[in-house]
């Protein structure tokens, strides 16, 4: 059974809501590249793509979108 780091969660919702790795890293006080990983850690623990990234735009997958509408509900009870 694979474990799912919820401070990676946390990273998504943050560059989701931000809408860039920059802008995440920036409101969360990392370097963009530990975000990044970490995005990538989390849809390698899912097993599935949850960000559509260019060079110009980033956006959610359909698996993405239902994801962050899961665990936004989720971590907002946690607050």
């Amino acid at each position: 059974m694979t474990t799912i780091d919820l401070s990676n969660i946390a990273v998504f919702v943050q560059v989701v809501e931000s809408e860039s790795f920059t802008a995440a890293a920036q409101e969360l006080g990392l370097p963009k590249s530990s975000v990044s990983r970490g995005v990538a850690r989390l849809e390698e623990e899912l097993g599935v793509r949850l960000l559509q990234r260019t060079t110009r735009r980033l956006g959610l997958t359909e698996a993405g979108s239902n994801f962050y509408q899961s665990v936004r509900a989720a971590l907002a009870t946690l607050s």
